[in-house]
């Protein structure tokens, strides 16, 4: 345990990811900054995608028709239009500017998200796959649906942070009861803004600038890499992320922590279970039809 008149341990960059175009669903275009792989470089998380449909030659906005999912969390974040989602247990809902779903796939889930374009024209959001360790990987599915008016805010000398999960100035997120004890916050900064947070010792940092650009792995003696949109930053280990902004740049970026498991994964698609021969029990029960109990008329007409 760090002393009272010990020094912080800030957190500098490790990497910066420059996400690459990707085609998933039924010819969805996405923004990728890393997916699942066996080296499991980013445990407990597995996905980052920001996807949009914001260009009016691209059509109208294609989905993720009915699919399935064991073994992880997935979690929606929208800043623009909105996105409809059914399931197999029944669940219908509308993810809308500024909500988060939170989805616990466990044992399994089919599901469909279709995006629609919001009063601006474009759609705008964030997905992140967030890993189960190995005890939890069969367990029920579950959501936690949080809408932008129950998501707290907290504002003070031109920092403005959406606390989603974990906590801010004494402000806790919504989202709790999750494994992998995450962080997950949608932060705004204006010009010649200061951002600071602790963060545990071994837990992985990462964040998501998408708008302006800022110095990150600042410290005391160190002013930090200026990092500009659109970049996947990785932080070493240590105790508090600092972010600073000059006189004319402000920016704002999705911060995410999480404790890893360090557990061996072995990712299939839409699976993410320990072991090989996990993957093959799950095809079969996909192709024996049992890999969730049933599925209602309206969602196995989509499929």
């Amino acid at each position: 345990m760090r002393t009272q008149s010990a020094e912080k341990t800030f957190r500098h960059i490790q990497e910066i990811i420059e996400p690459q175009m990707v085609v998933e669903g039924a010819g969805v275009l996405l923004r990728r900054s890393f997916g699942p792989h066996t080296s499991n470089l980013f445990d407990p998380f597995l996905l980052f995608d920001h996807f949009a449909f914001n260009k009016p030659r691209e059509g109208a906005p294609v989905g993720f028709p009915t699919h399935p999912h064991r073994g992880i969390e997935t979690v929606t974040y929208m800043l623009d239009g909105n996105v409809r989602h059914r399931d197999s247990l029944g669940n219908t809902g509308l993810i809308g500017p500024g909500d988060v779903q939170w989805m616990t796939s466990g044992r399994g889930i089919l599901h469909e998200e279709m995006p629609r374009r919001g009063p601006t024209g474009a759609i705008n959001g964030f997905q992140l796959w967030v890993n189960l360790p190995a005890a939890q990987k069969m367990s029920p599915p579950r959501y936690q649906e949080v809408t932008s008016s129950a998501i707290p805010v907290v504002a003070q000398n031109g920092v403005t942070v959406r606390v989603v999960a974990g906590a801010y100035a004494g402000v806790q997120g919504p989202v709790t009861e999750i494994a992998a004890q995450p962080l997950y916050m949608d932060v705004t900064l204006a010009p010649d803004s200061n951002f600071e947070l602790a963060t545990p010792q071994g837990h992985f940092v990462i964040a998501y600038v998408f708008q302006g650009e800022g110095a990150f792995g600042a410290d005391d003696t160190h002013d930090g890499e200026w990092v500009p949109a659109v970049h996947m930053l990785v932080f070493q280990d240590g105790d508090c992320v600092r972010v600073k902004t000059g006189h004319e740049s402000p920016t704002r970026f999705m911060l995410m922590a999480g404790a890893p498991f360090r557990e061996p994964i072995f990712p299939y698609g839409p699976f993410v279970m320990n072991t090989r021969e996990e993957i093959v029990q799950t095809l079969a029960e996909i192709r024996a039809g049992t890999f969730v109990p049933s599925v209602p008329e309206s969602l196995a007409r989509a499929e």
